[in-house]
């Protein structure tokens, strides 16, 4: 075997290597969750950290955190230095609160106590239709919210680390220019809303959320620098819908529902748009791109947490406004995995 085609068979791990390096990802995943949770990564600065001193501001056992963080530095989220000192690397630092693009809310969502308990019964969404969610918790997962705020915030702030991720994606991809009054629907703490009122500085803003979700989102809009442009409403999307925008749009709302659900909603759009209005719709599409396995995978977080919710094909989507009034104009792609699926009236 010459020099190379070994190089080559020692770079690709072997079906066994791989398929382990899978099984392996809960172990990999939960680990991420405990370190964002301690804050790990927000204690590291510039310079190596001793393990004593991080075990103090974390409130942990040093023996085992020492053994957390050589498993994480063993995957490169952090570096292991000599004396059990540990370093960020690229990964880590995105685990950091304060960081651009910070992950660590998202981490911690994938694996707080109620997400971790749904997805242990994959199995059974898997042979009955039905969520996994709801199997553990008798209830859904938004009345579980309601009941549980503090898993709750989790959650929401783990939306807000998904927005910030394609909020500029979106507002690059997508021309807003011909947008008087933007409505974003299930909007959250308004950082999608914010990002694209930034890049277009004659557009007005609605954000739309339950009450107790854009509660202290005014601080956000003014932080901003865009107060007196948001309008914040708060109010159930399946109740009533602030009137009069020429856009709406929702990020990954409508894949948490199912199809008489978003019909239900979507019309309500429809109904409250302008005339010349249009529903942007900001989802993954399945099929529209070979490198989907994201969009497949959250499609199975999706059949575990959610009553019906699903990720879908363009053809799914164009049924969906097709019976809401709608019709589908385009799909703009963007350089997240999500796209900006645009609808007008029929």
């Amino acid at each position: 075997m010459s020099e190379a085609m070994l190089a080559e068979a020692i770079s690709k791990p072997v079906p066994e290597q791989l398929l382990m390096q899978m099984m392996m990802g809960k172990w990999v995943s939960k680990a991420l969750s405990v370190a964002a949770d301690l804050g790990v990564a927000d204690h590291i600065g510039d310079t190596p950290a001793q393990l004593s001193d991080l075990a103090k501001l974390t409130h942990a056992d040093p023996d085992s955190l020492y053994r957390l963080l050589r498993a994480l530095s063993a995957v490169g989220v952090f570096t292991e230095q000599p004396g059990r000192r540990f370093s960020l690397t690229p990964l880590s630092r995105l685990l950091r609160q304060d960081a651009s693009g910070s992950l660590r809310a998202l981490a911690r969502w994938l694996n707080v106590d109620c997400a971790w308990g749904a997805w242990g019964k994959l199995g059974h969404s898997v042979k009955t239709g039905k969520p996994g969610f709801d199997e553990v918790y008798d209830q859904p997962i938004f009345a579980y919210f309601a009941a549980h705020p503090d898993q709750a915030r989790v959650f929401n702030d783990a939306m807000t680390n998904f927005s910030a991720m394609v909020a500029a994606a979106v507002t690059k991809a997508y021309d807003f220019s011909s947008v008087k009054r933007l409505c974003d629907v299930g909007g959250g703490q308004g950082l999608l809303l914010g990002s694209i009122l930034s890049e277009y500085p004659h557009v007005e803003g609605t954000l739309f959320d339950l009450p107790e979700v854009v509660e202290g989102a005014a601080s956000a809009v003014e932080r901003w620098g865009h107060k007196g442009r948001i309008e914040i409403v708060g109010g159930d999307f399946f109740k009533t819908m602030p009137k009069g925008a020429d856009a709406y749009i929702m990020k990954s709302i409508i894949h948490d529902w199912s199809d008489e659900q978003c019909v239900k909603l979507l019309s309500a759009c429809r109904e409250a748009m302008t005339p010349e209005g249009k529903v942007l719709v900001v989802e993954g599409v399945v099929g529209e791109r070979q490198d989907d396995a994201f969009v497949k995978l959250v499609d199975l977080e999706m059949l575990v947490m959610t009553q019906g919710g699903r990720e879908r094909t363009k053809d799914e989507f164009a049924d969906l406004f097709h019976n809401s009034g709608l019709r589908l104009e385009r799909i703009v792609p963007t350089e997240s995995m999500l796209s900006v699926i645009e609808a007008v009236s029929a």
